[in-house]
């Protein structure tokens, strides 16, 4: 998947590399977040030490990571990808991600995940979309990292109210029992892929089904979290 044109999505500059999708003036000023906690992703004091509320009460994940906050540029690539039938975009998204997850690898933060995973969509939503925006995300990142992917791995076995506009006691209940996993990942090191997470709702009603399959360790790996 290339930008169409070999230009950048931005700013509509020529580009050297079309596959980039973006060029290297945009990419240095994309909006970068404040100091943020590196478990729950939330704005923290430090960025290398978990935030007392993920001492107090951890979420069900070891690590997140992020690109920016949802906010211009990339909420706006990320609506093309969902909702105007830009699946192009996807390609430029995940590399974005992919070069945060390298700082933190690098950095010794969080391992190398064995198995990625990514939040489906119901089959009645993916005909109506045409493809699920988290596998278009996870293909090229499976490739890049060396990951085992397979887009069924996990299920959405019931249809669900869009997470928007709902408050976070609704979506907690909007998606219970919504989910399953087709896949033994027993004492593995898994990342789980979702465009953004809000309140985090949705990743982790899936955590609680990886961690029922005793799985290693779960990162959790989005575009932008909201902060």
């Amino acid at each position: 998947m290339l930008t169409i044109g070999g230009r950048c999505w931005l700013c509509q500059q020529t580009l050297h590399r079309h596959q980039d999708g973006i060029c290297s003036l945009c990419l240095r000023h994309l909006p970068s977040p404040p100091l943020c906690c590196p478990r729950c992703g939330l704005p923290s004091a430090r960025n290398n030490i978990a935030c007392g509320r993920c001492i107090q009460h951890p979420p069900p994940w070891n690590a997140l990571v992020f690109v920016s906050d949802y906010q211009p540029p990339l909420s706006m690539l990320i609506k093309k990808l969902k909702f105007s039938g830009k699946p192009e975009v996807a390609a430029l998204l995940a590399r974005l991600l992919l070069i945060q997850w390298l700082s933190r690898y690098r950095a010794g933060e969080v391992y190398r995940p064995q198995h990625l995973i990514s939040v489906p969509l119901h089959r009645k939503r993916m005909w109506a979309r045409g493809y699920n925006q988290t596998d278009l995300l996870a293909q090229p990142l499976a490739r890049w990292t060396r990951c085992d992917y397979h887009s069924s791995t996990l299920q959405r076995i019931r249809v669900t109210q869009p997470q928007q506009g709902l408050h976070a006691h609704q979506r907690k209940r909007n998606l219970r029992g919504a989910f399953r996993c087709q896949q033994n990942l027993t004492c593995c090191h898994v990342a789980l892929l979702d465009d953004v997470v809000t309140t985090g709702s949705t990743v982790t009603e899936i955590c609680k089904i990886l961690l029922n399959q005793r799985v290693a360790s779960i990162q959790i790996w989005c575009i932008c979290r909201t902060l």
